[in-house]
């Protein structure tokens, strides 16, 4: 199946051709005609899919198909739950609408509003927002969203665990019920399907499975060992390997932050991003933890969503997760663009199960290393 197929359009198929675009992925060939045909949608993939252009472009052609446009109203709005996806997102939009006369913006907390006031007497038809800095400018009288008719909310898991829905249902309180709604989750817990069914009207529902094998670059390995005795190996593999920089996942926030107190006592330089952290704490994480200036960066799931660090030569799971397809987007961090990398796993007797989902998942049993400390 290729875009034609889907009845884009040739001014947004060009568009896609220069962003080499050649063929739509699986989330884009089943979400896109849904969109087109001006349905609701709920929709489940994670990062990596391709979902930012399964909901972008069909967006852009509903648009772009309509001959009269007042241009004081902003018409789609898009919320996403942090900054870095925001501006993702912004980017997409931007490539996908070169060849369309529909403008564009993005506004998102931690900033001045300046500039983003500025792009926003450019009369945007399509705004890419954070729930904060959206309701922050609203409350100050300087935007209306009156008139939206489009409504995406992306990444609706995150937003939930990053405590966003009450600010998401007072914006959806302040935009006309008759719109088309889309909801993209990476996951459909209880949370996820209670919100859907309070903004989506009928909508049409898309699942995309997970990723269920592991790049052949990337070099697994488990450690058994008891929960007792994970900081110590933790800090025994890191001080042999003191070069490395690694991307440590745990399963809870004050796992995360607990850890992060614990190796920094045993002087390894490290910092946690977590949905309970403040964007610009994040963001400073994030930067550091690039720039070399700490060497481990400790994440839950959720929060190392969407996150590309380039040449990262370890990933450890301190804790397996419970979800196997978990597993396979961690250590996917690792092992990119040909080169080498290491996935490291720590598994006590009450994560035995989680393994033996993991192994059926992938296919194959990864190699038991020994340690100090079993």
């Amino acid at each position: 199946m290729t875009f034609k197929d889907l009845e884009i359009i040739p001014s947004i198929l060009s568009a896609l051709a220069a962003e080499g675009y050649e063929r739509p992925t699986p989330i884009q060939q089943k979400s896109i005609p849904i969109i087109l045909d001006r349905q609701d949608l709920l929709a489940c993939a994670q990062t990596g899919t391709g979902k930012t252009a399964a909901f972008a472009v069909p967006l852009l052609q509903l648009m772009a198909a309509e001959p009269v446009r007042k241009m004081q109203d902003i018409e789609a709005l898009i919320l996403a739950p942090t900054r870095e996806l925001a501006l993702q997102i912004d980017e997409s939009f931007h490539s996908y609408s070169r060849n369309i006369a529909v403008r564009h913006a993005v506004i998102f907390g931690g900033v001045s509003q300046n500039k983003q006031l500025n792009d926003l007497k450019a009369r945007p038809a399509i705004l890419v927002a954070t729930p904060g800095r959206l309701l922050d400018l609203i409350g100050q009288g300087l935007l209306d969203i009156s008139k939206i008719r489009y409504l995406v909310l992306d990444e609706a898991d995150r937003m939930l665990d990053m405590g966003f829905v009450h600010d998401v249902k007072r914006i959806v309180r302040l935009i006309p019920k008759k719109r088309q709604t889309l909801l993209f989750s990476a996951t459909m817990p209880p949370s996820i399907m209670q919100l859907a069914a309070s903004l989506l009207f009928q909508p049409k529902k898309v699942q995309v499975d997970p990723v269920s094998s592991t790049a052949e670059t990337v070099q697994q390995s488990v450690f058994m060992v008891g929960k007792e005795n994970k900081k110590l190996l933790l800090a025994h593999l890191l001080k042999e390997q003191a070069a490395d920089k690694a991307l440590v996942f745990t399963r809870t926030k004050y796992g995360a932050d607990k850890l992060v107190r614990l190796l920094v006592k045993k002087g390894i330089t490290a910092a946690a991003i977590h949905g309970n952290k403040s964007q610009q704490a994040r963001q400073r994480a994030l930067h550091h933890f690039k720039s070399g200036e700490i060497r481990v960066l400790v994440a839950t799931d959720i929060a190392a969503r969407g996150i590309d660090i380039e040449e990262l030569p370890r990933v450890i799971n301190y804790e397996l997760p419970n979800i196997p397809e978990t597993y396979v987007h961690r250590i996917g961090r690792t092992g990119r663009a040909g080169s080498s990398g290491l996935a490291i796993s720590f598994c006590d007797s009450e994560e035995v199960a989680y393994l033996n989902s993991i192994q059926k998942l992938i296919g194959f049993k990864v190699a038991v290393a020994k340690h100090p400390f079993q």
